[in-house]
C-alpha cells in the first residue's frame, strides 16, 4: 500500500490537471462577457464560469490548499453577484477578476511558492458583501433554484486521466512494430525473388532434356555404352522433377503465407499506430485558449484595442507539436501588438476601425499537414527599415540588397538580432522574436513565411505536419550510400535534362515552374564524393525542397522510393549534428540517416556563397591539354574587350573578337566555335537579340553563350535564362576565376 505521502503527490498531480481546466474556462468566459453577448448568452456564460469557480474550490478543499480555497470562494461570490444581476459587468471589475485569475494561477503552477495577495483578497470580499446586503434588502427572497441532476456520460464517451510519460511510452512501443512490419515486408519480397530465382533454374533445367535425347539419338552403334549413361541421367532427371515440384509447391506456399502474414502484421500496426496518435491529438482550442487574455493584457499594457478572432480550433494536432507551436505564436502576438498594430489615434486618422483585428486560423492543408494563419490588419512591415537595418548589421552586402525582392528581403527579418524598431521593450525590439519563430517551426520540420501590404497588415503562414516520430520519407541515393528526406518537405520529385541545366552567376539552376530555381548536388553539400561517370547522362533525378518561400533543388544518384519511417535520435553524444535530424532502420535492417531539411537549406546556400573560393564544381583553368578551345567575344567596349580577350588567352583558349551582335552573328556563319561570351549593352544588336537569334538557328542552337553585363537586376538575369543563355556574370562582381569556372563547365 501506498503511503499517505505518496497518495497526496498523487492526488495533487491530478488536482492539477483538473485546476487547469477549470481555470482555463473561467478565463476564457470572462473574456466572452467582455464582449457583452446577449442576455441569454450572458446568463449561460455567467452560470458556467460560477461552476467552475465553485468545482476548484471543492477540488482545492480536498488536496488542503487553502489559499486556492479561499480564493475561489471569494470569486465564487463575486460570479453569484453576477449571476443575479447585482453587481455590474464592468471594465473594473473584468479587470480585476482577470487579475484574480493571474494569481490562481501563479498559487496553482507553485503551490506553498505564490502567496495570497491580501489586498485583492480584501476587494473580492467587498464586491462580494455588497452583493449580499443588496440581495438581502430585497422583500421577497426568491426561492433557491434545484441542484442539478449530475449528467450521466454517454454511452461510449466514458474517459480516464493517463499520465503523459505513460502515453508517450505506449506510443514509442507502438512505432517500434514498424521495424518488424517493414521486415515482414522485405522478407516477403526476398522470398519472392528467391521463388523467381528458383523458377529460372527449373526452366534452364528442363531446357537440357530435348538437347540429351536428340543427343542419345545421334549417337552411333559404337556408342552404345554412352548412350546408356545418357539415358540413366534422363531418367534421373525426370525423376528428380517430382522433387523440384513439391519444393516450388513448398516455396510457393511460403511466399504466399508471408505476403499474407505482412499484410496482416501491416494492418495491425497502421491500425494500432492510429489508434495510439488518436490518443495523443488534441484539438488546437485547448492551445488557442490562452491566447485571447493575452491578447487581453497585452493590448491594455500599451494602450491599444485589439480584437482577436480564432477559428479552426477544432482541428486535431499532436499535443508534442501543440505544446513547441504555444511560444512562436505567442511571440507573433507579441510583435503583432507591439509593432503592427497601430494606437487608437493613429488607425482613426488612417481610416481605420479604432480596435485592431488579429485572426488565428486553423485549417488542414492535407492528409499529414495543417496550416495556421496568423494576421493582423496593422501598419506592416516596412520593407525599406528592413533593408536598411540588414545593412547596418552587415547580413547583407548592399549591392546584393538591392537585387533582392520583396519576398527576399521579408525572410530576413527571420535573422537573429534583425529589429526595425527604433525601441528595445519588454515586448519587444530586440531582433530575437522571429528568429526564435522560424527555429521553433522549423525544429518540428515545419516552415513559415511572411506576407505584408503596407499600412494593411501582415500575414503569417505556418505549415506543420500533424504528428511528430512517424512520417512518409523519401529514400535516396547519394555516393553508394542512402539518406531519407521527410516528404512534408518535399515539393516534386523529377528528373532534369543535362540541356535544361543554366549557370547564372556560377550558380547552377533549373527551370522549375517557370523559375530558375538553384540546383546543388547533395553529395556536395553533405561533403562526400561525387559518383563519376564515364559518360555524361542525359537527365539527373533530383528532389525538389521547399522550407516556407524557398526552394532549393538537390542532384541526387537515385530516387529509391518512398516509404513509412519511424526517426530514431543519435543519442546524447550526436545530439545535435548539422544536417540530420536522426535515423532509422529500413526493411533489410540497414541503417540511414534522416536528413535535416532546414539545416540542408541552409548548407546548400552556404556551400554556393563559397563555391568559387573554396570548391569549385569542376577544376578551374583553360581547355583540355592539347586541345584549344575556340571562344567567341561580343564587346562594343575596346577595354573590355582587350581585358576579355587576354584573360582566356591566358588561361589557354583561342579567342576571336566582335564588335556587337550583328558583326557577332555573322562572325558565327562563317566560322566555328566552341562558346560566345557576350556583353548584353550593344548597339545595333544587343546579346540578348544575339542570343536568341542564336537559339532560333539550327546551326548555333546548341553554342554555350555566357552573358557578361553590368545588368544586375532580377529582370535581366531572368530574361538571360529566357532568351536560352547558359550562364549570367555580373561586370559589378566579376571575377577572372568565376568566367574561366563557367567555361570549364561548358566546354
Amino acid at each position: 500500500m501506498p503511503s499517505d505521502a505518496e497518495f497526496l503527490q498523487r492526488l495533487l498531480a491530478t488536482f492539477r490537471v483538473e485546476a487547469d481546466e477549470h481555470l482555463e474556462a473561467m478565463a476564457s468566459g470572462l473574456l466572452e462577457l467582455e464582449r457583452r453577448p446577449s442576455a441569454e448568452d450572458r446568463a449561460m456564460i455567467v452560470e458556467r464560469i460560477y461552476r467552475e469557480a465553485h468545482s476548484l474550490k471543492g477540488a482545492a478543499r480536498a488536496v488542503n490548499l487553502a489559499e486556492i480555497e479561499t480564493l475561489c470562494h471569494a470569486l465564487e461570490s463575486v460570479f453569484a453577484g453576477l449571476k443575479g444581476d447585482r453587481l455590474p459587468g464592468s471594465p473594473p471589475l473584468f479587470d480585476l477578476l482577470q487579475q484574480a485569475l493571474t494569481v490562481l494561477g501563479e498559487l496553482l503552477a507553485a503551490p506553498g511558492g505564490a502567496s495570497l495577495k491580501p489586498a485583492l483578497l480584501q476587494r473580492l470580499q467587498s464586491l462580494a458583501q455588497g452583493a449580499s446586503a443588496e440581495a438581502s434588502a430585497q422583500e421577497v427572497p426568491e426561492a433557491p433554484a434545484p441542484a442539478p441532476e449530475p449528467v450521466a456520460p454517454a454511452p461510449g464517451a466514458a474517459t480516464i486521466r493517463v499520465a503523459t510519460a505513460k502515453l508517450d511510452a505506449v506510443m514509442r512501443q507502438a512505432e517500434e512494430l514498424f521495424a518488424p512490419r517493414l521486415a515482414a515486408g522485405q522478407h516477403a519480397v526476398d522470398l519472392g525473388e528467391a521463388v523467381a530465382a528458383f523458377a529460372a533454374w527449373k526452366k534452364r533445367r528442363f531446357g537440357l532434356q530435348p538437347s540429351l535425347r536428340s543427343l542419345e539419338r545421334s549417337l552411333p552403334q559404337q556408342g552404345k555404352k554412352l548412350a546408356g549413361e545418357l539415358r540413366r541421367l534422363l531418367d534421373y532427371l525426370e525423376a528428380e522433377a517430382l522433387s523440384l515440384k513439391a519444393i516450388e509447391d513448398r516455396l510457393a506456399a511460403l511466399q504466399r503465407a508471408s505476403e499474407q502474414d505482412h499484410r496482416t502484421l501491416s494492418g495491425i500496426v497502421d491500425a494500432l499506430v492510429d489508434d495510439v496518435k488518436e490518443l495523443h491529438l488534441l484539438p488546437c482550442a485547448s492551445l488557442l485558449a490562452t491566447l485571447p487574455r493575452l491578447a487581453r493584457e497585452l493590448a491594455r499594457d500599451r494602450g491599444k484595442e485589439v480584437k482577436l478572432t480564432i477559428s479552426g480550433g477544432e482541428i486535431e494536432i499532436d499535443r508534442r507539436i501543440l505544446e513547441e507551436i504555444k511560444d512562436p505564436l505567442s511571440h507573433l502576438l507579441r510583435n503583432s501588438i507591439d509593432h503592427g498594430i497601430e494606437p487608437p489615434a493613429a488607425r482613426q486618422a488612417g481610416n481605420k476601425p479604432v480596435s485592431g483585428a488579429i485572426s488565428i486560423a486553423v485549417a488542414q492543408k492535407d492528409s499529414n499537414k495543417v496550416e495556421i494563419v496568423f494576421a493582423d490588419d496593422g501598419a506592416g512591415m516596412d520593407v525599406a527599415k528592413l533593408k536598411a537595418a540588414a545593412a547596418r548589421l552587415g547580413l547583407v552586402s548592399r549591392p546584393d540588397l538591392e537585387n533582392l525582392d520583396e519576398r527576399e528581403v521579408l525572410a530576413l527579418s527571420f535573422r537573429s538580432g534583425l529589429s526595425t524598431s527604433a525601441m528595445v521593450t519588454d515586448l519587444s525590439g530586440r531582433g530575437l522574436g522571429l528568429a526564435i519563430v522560424r527555429e521553433k517551426i522549423e525544429r518540428l520540420s515545419g516552415s513559415i513565411a511572411i506576407e505584408t501590404r503596407p499600412g494593411a497588415g501582415t500575414r503569417f503562414r505556418i505549415v506543420l505536419p500533424l504528428t511528430l516520430a512517424t512520417f512518409r520519407g523519401v529514400l535516396v541515393r547519394v555516393a553508394e550510400q542512402n539518406f531519407i528526406i521527410p516528404a512534408v518537405n518535399v515539393e516534386r520529385v523529377a528528373r532534369v535534362a543535362a540541356r535544361d541545366v543554366r549557370t547564372l552567376e556560377n550558380r547552377e539552376t533549373m527551370p522549375l515552374a517557370g523559375q530558375a530555381v538553384s540546383l546543388v548536388w547533395l553529395s556536395d553539400v553533405l561533403e562526400l564524393p561525387r559518383r563519376h561517370s564515364s559518360s555524361a547522362p542525359e537527365s539527373h533525378p533530383v528532389v525538389v525542397l521547399g522550407l516556407g518561400l524557398e526552394r532549393i533543388a538537390f542532384r541526387v544518384d537515385a530516387v529509391v522510393g518512398e516509404q513509412e519511417v519511424l526517426v530514431k535520435g543519435l543519442g546524447r553524444q550526436l545530439a545535435r549534428v548539422r544536417n540530420l535530424a536522426g535515423a532509422s532502420v529500413l526493411g533489410t535492417g540497414q541503417v540511414v540517416a534522416v536528413l535535416n531539411v532546414p539545416d540542408l537549406m541552409k548548407s546548400a546556400v552556404k556551400f554556393a556563397a563559397n563555391l568559387p573560393a573554396s570548391q569549385p564544381i569542376t577544376p578551374a583553368g583553360g581547355p583540355t591539354e592539347g586541345v584549344r578551345r575556340s571562344i567567341l567575344v561580343v564587346e562594343d567596349s575596346i577595354t573590355s574587350r582587350a581585358l576579355l580577350k587576354n584573360i582566356l588567352e591566358s588561361a589557354g583558349y583561342q579567342v576571336t573578337t566582335a564588335v556587337d551582335g550583328l558583326d557577332a552573328y555573322t562572325t558565327l556563319k562563317t566560322g566555328a566555335f566552341d562558346l560566345v561570351v557576350s556583353d548584353v549593352e550593344m548597339p545595333r544588336m544587343d546579346g540578348f537579340d544575339l542570343t536568341a537569334r542564336m537559339r532560333a538557328d539550327k546551326q548555333l542552337a546548341g553554342l554555350p553563350v555566357v552573358l557578361v553585363t553590368a545588368l544586375a537586376s532580377r529582370e535581366h538575369r531572368e530574361r538571360g535564362i529566357d532568351v536560352g543563355a547558359n550562364a549570367y556574370i555580373v561586370k559589378g562582381s566579376f571575377d577572372q576565376s568565376d568566367l574561366l569556372e563557367v567555361i570549364a563547365r561548358l566546354i
